[in-house]
């Protein structure tokens, strides 16, 4: 462990069976203060940052009805919906109105939306609300309009790029192992067509994050797998901006089980920080663990809270529901003693806020 230790502080790459033994046989404060060395390292200024956006989910039908999921709904479904175009502009408008800059928008497989509609889309939320960075679409949602439209996946970024599309999310990682995804989505793509996505996307010149859900049947070596892989793909022309790990939250979902204890997840997002030196950013995800422990998270690799999030309902549909506005966002960090700071996606700040003073006035640094 203490040769381990020596290669972390020298910048040295671990091997998978270090790394494994990180995992399961390290100490928590250990494994924490390993990682808080690399972010201290790779963020100096004591900022931790987030965004302020809006998930709009655009449709819940699904064809691939992963058992981990408890938002998707067949077509026919009562509670099925397809949002309405003027609907998603109103649910844009309000985020603008609130100071958003990012719009997430996913969705299920919905067998009749091809790359069209999405064009269609596109072009309109540009025209609208050119200010605010469209990060939308999964690889999975990628490849599946381009299956429904008779595409390729390079040209079908390429039409959704020119429509207004300006980044792609890592969502439907999971874990990046296909014995894993055949178990808890048997029906989505696999691991290197999720590749293919986000490294051609990084070639035509769109910014990138990657996720990792964990926690569901996954055994710790496929844990680790899963950061080596995504740490390669970042060497071999990724665009990944930010990597994030959050835990599988098993509330109405076919496959069950128990979700990941605090313990667990403190030390899958340290040990994220620790192998993904080459990604610059790790977020903490407030959503499944709530204030509390993403506060905990930033001592243990992560420098950034993801999105305010003004909307959120897929990770709702499991019962896991907190939610978060700036002010609460502002408190827990100036609660953890840095300083918050407003991003834009691509990492850019808008503005730094300092702690309140005794009197209830906030500074706020441009």
């Amino acid at each position: 462990m203490k040769t381990i230790e020596s290669k972390i502080y020298n910048g040295e790459q671990l091997a998978r069976a270090e790394a494994l033994r990180l995992l399961t046989e390290a100490d928590l404060l250990v494994l924490g203060k390993l990682a808080d060395s690399i972010r201290r390292r790779l963020h100096p200024d004591n900022l931790v940052t987030f965004v302020v956006d809006r998930n709009v989910n655009y449709t819940n039908i699904c064809e691939s009805k992963c058992r981990f999921c408890a938002f998707y709904r067949d077509e026919g479904a009562a509670d099925a919906y397809l949002l309405a175009e003027e609907n998603i502009y109103q649910k844009i408008e309000e985020l603008v109105a609130a100071g958003g800059t990012q719009l997430l928008m996913q969705g299920g497989l919905h067998p009749g939306l091809g790359i069209e509609w999405f064009e269609r889309l596109f072009r309109e939320i540009k025209r609208r609300f050119p200010q605010v960075q469209n990060h939308s679409l999964s690889p999975a949602e990628i490849t599946h309009t381009a299956g429904i439209s008779g595409l390729s996946v390079p040209e079908t970024i390429r039409r959704l790029n020119i429509a207004g599309l300006d980044s792609i999310p890592g969502g439907g990682a999971e874990i990046l192992v296909d014995s894993v995804r055949r178990e808890i989505s048997p029906r989505k793509i696999g691991w290197e067509e999720w590749a293919t996505v986000m490294l051609e996307g990084a070639r035509q010149g769109l910014p990138t994050t990657a996720t990792m859900m964990f926690g569901s049947r996954e055994r710790p070596d496929d844990l680790v797998e899963h950061l080596f892989r995504v740490r390669r793909l970042q060497e071999e022309g990724g665009s990944f901006t930010a990597f994030i790990p959050w835990s599988y939250q098993p509330g109405n979902t076919e496959l069950g089980g128990k979700t990941a204890t605090g313990v667990e997840y403190l030390k899958a997002l340290a040990l994220s920080r620790i192998i993904l030196d080459n990604i610059p950013n790790i977020q903490a995800s407030w959503v499944t663990q709530g204030a509390k422990l993403a506060q905990v998270a930033l001592f243990f690799g992560a420098n950034d809270l993801g999105g305010t999030m003004l909307e959120e309902n897929v990770v709702a549909a499991t019962g896991c529901k907190f939610c978060m506005d700036m002010e609460e966002m502002l408190e827990m960090i100036h609660g953890a003693g840095f300083q918050a700071a407003q991003r834009t996606t691509l990492y850019r700040i808008l503005q730094k806020f300092e702690r309140k003073h005794r009197d209830g006035g906030t500074d706020i640094k441009p």
